[in-house]
Order: C-alpha cells, then structure tokens, then sequence
C-alpha cells in the first residue's frame, strides 16, 4: 500500500463501506474516503481500493504471497508472522497484519466461504475454498500465540516425468521403471511425509495411464490432476453444524466400485477406507493407486496394518489382503536444507517368512540421485514385464 496512507484510515474506510453494503470500487472508496473528511489523489485512492478488495474478499494481505508462482503453502502465526513455502522450505516473509483481529477476520471470511462456522464455540476448522485451496485455522486461546491460519495450494500446473525429472525430483533411470509400472497395471502407494510432493508425482503418474481407461479419484479435496481424458472425481464432504449429511471417503470408495472403474485412486489413504480399497484391489481392479503418509517405505505395512486393525480386520487379514492387493511403495523425502523433493525408494511389497508383508527396497536413490539396486530389484522388473 502507498505509504502516506495509514492502516488507520483504511480501517476506517472499510468499516464505513462494510456498514452500507456496497461494493469497495474506486469510486465508493473516494465517496467513503471524502465522508472521513480525507483529500487524496488518484494513486492513493486506488491503493486504499485495492487493499480493501484484498481485504474484504480477497486474502488480505496473503494475496500477492499466493499469486507468487511456485508457491505451495502460506503460513500465518498470528498477525507478525506469515511463512510460505515456494518449494526450497520454508521461509519467512515481511508480509504482516495489524493485529490479530484482521488475522481472525480474514480466517472467518474464508471458513464462511466454504460454509463452515469459525467462531469462540467452534475454535478450528479444515476446508476447501475455491480453486482447491485448503484452509486450516486455529483460533484463541487454542491457539496460544494468535490466530493461526495454513493455506496449501493445489499444483497450478501437472508436472510429467520428464518434468519431474529436469527438477530432480526423480532421476532420469527411473523414468522407464516408473513407466512401467504404470503401463503393466500395478498397484502403488506413492508415500512419504507432508510437502513432499506425494500428489504431484501421483498426478504424473496418473498421466501415463491408457487413454482408454476410466479414472475414479476419491479424495478429500480435489488436489490430483492427471492429463488424461477420462477421469471422474469424487470429494468428501464433512457434516454440517448440526453433525448431518456426512460423505467420508470409505463411502466414496464404494461408490467408486460401482462406476465401472478401470482404476480406483484414493487421493490419502489414512482412515478405514483402507478396507475398501483392499478389497477392491483384491476383486479385478488392476492398477489401483493412492497416497499415504509414512516416515519411511519400511513403515508402509505397519502403518496400512494400524489401519486396517483399527477398522476391525485381523492383522493376519489386513497382511493376506496386502500381500494380493498392492505390489509397490514409491517412497518421496525433503533434503535438508534446500528443501528438494526427491524419490528415496521405490520398494516391492512382499512376505516375509513369518508370513508378513515387508517392504524390500528394489531401487534406492542417494541424495544426489545415484541408483542402487537393491533385493527386489529383479522380482519388480520381472512383474512390470509381464
């Protein structure tokens, strides 16, 4: 904003715009800016607009943060602080609000665009805005240090192997072996931590699928963007204040089953839904695929194991389930401290001889991307030849 024109004035002016109801344009504000007794030229005049725009139905502050290409994630905590992430970690920026009353102000505008309820009775919320924006807020005193307010963005564009592999997130060895599997219809979990990049090489991946294939995609938010001419999506939806009207993502999944689906995805792979995608997978749906978050490939079948514990199967049942349904773990890290995506692993599922599925590493990439070749090598390459 043009500085010889105070946050003061500015707050002044919106309130007085807020109170009539009209639209914060040009010529409203110069009618809102002569009523506080102010004189101002053109240029400062539109600066007061544009802020007000920003403020009363755009992001606020947070707008060119979020127009800034590359950037993934915006992080507010409390009205000092704003982080984002442009893909080289994190950073903090200079963007600040007034007070942390704007910060709640802006947090309550965005929940009740994705009607939901932001208030003292009901401190946080998870949404999605339009465009596929994620919001998350905390409000006071949950949040101790003031209102805290996350924004992850989806992928402004779907980024293809070669692309993938031009920025180093893979290497270019493994662009045929990823091909592959794709191709010969295996099924895949692309895994790893949060910020990794899970969905953008699902997405890429996704890409490479026949053409004549029918895509389901069941996600909590619509966040996969394969380049591909047939694919259908599914989002959740979270009940209403009154605890009604509900959709999670194991129903979807059954739905899904009943679309005619050449491929079923499950966006994350986190909840009981876990049981359904199993099973789909064990009944004829080749080349079903997800996310899931998991600190190394080796957790992978411990944690789908919690998971299907937790939705009442036996763990000698979730393993018989996993041991026929999933063939590969794609495992995805953050370097430190540059932030870089990367593939660490990509591993076969496979028994152990107790019985168990264990992850065993088939091709496992050093930090500056060298392969090495590991003990599932040849039982994988064998399998996306068949």
């Amino acid at each position: 904003m043009n500085p010889g024109v105070s946050p003061d004035l500015v707050e002044a002016v919106r309130v007085r715009l807020a109170r009539t109801g009209v639209e914060p344009t040009a010529a409203q504000v110069a009618v809102a800016l002569r009523a506080e007794k102010a004189v101002y030229g053109d240029a400062e005049i539109l600066a007061v607009a544009r802020a007000l725009c920003a403020d009363l139905i755009g992001a606020g502050p947070l707008e060119p943060l979020l127009a800034t290409p590359e950037v993934t994630d915006v992080l507010v905590n409390g009205p000092r602080e704003v982080w984002m992430d442009d893909g080289h970690g994190l950073r903090r920026t200079s963007t600040t609000f007034t007070d942390d009353a704007a910060v709640r102000r802006l947090a309550q505008r965005l929940a009740a665009a994705a009607g939901r309820r932001l208030d003292d009775a009901s401190p946080y919320v998870d949404a999605r805005l339009a465009g596929g924006v994620r919001l998350h807020a905390v409000l006071p005193p949950i949040a101790t240090g003031g209102t805290c307010v996350s924004l992850r963005l989806p992928p402004r564009r779907t980024f293809t192997l070669p692309d993938l592999a031009a920025a180093g997130t893979i290497t270019p060895s493994a662009v045929p072996l990823l091909t592959a599997m794709v191709t010969s219809r295996l099924a895949f979990l692309v895994t790893g931590g949060t910020g990794t990049g899970k969905t953008t090489l699902l997405s890429a991946l996704l890409s490479l699928a026949d053409p004549g294939e029918r895509l389901l995609l069941v996600e909590d938010s619509a966040e996969l963007r394969p380049l591909h001419p047939h694919v259908v999506r599914l989002e959740s939806r979270p009940p209403n204040l009154e605890g009604a009207g509900g959709v999670g993502l194991r129903d979807l999944v059954r739905q899904a089953l009943r679309m005619r689906p050449d491929r079923v995805v499950v966006g994350e792979v986190r909840g009981a839904e876990v049981v359904d995608l199993l099973a789909a997978l064990n009944t004829g749906h080749e080349g079903g695929c997800g996310t899931l978050h998991a600190n190394t490939a080796a957790d992978v079948p411990p944690r789908l194991e919690a998971l299907g514990c937790a939705a009442g199967l036996s763990r000698e049942a979730v393993h018989s389930q996993l041991a026929a349904a999933l063939d590969v773990v794609i495992h995805l890290t953050r370097t430190r401290p540059d932030g870089r995506r990367r593939v660490a692993e990509i591993c076969l599922l496979a028994r152990n001889e107790a019985g168990f599925v264990e992850s065993v590493p088939a091709l496992t990439f050093t930090p500056q991307g060298h392969p090495q070749a590991g003990p599932g090598y040849d039982a994988l390459t064998a399998r996306t030849s068949r």
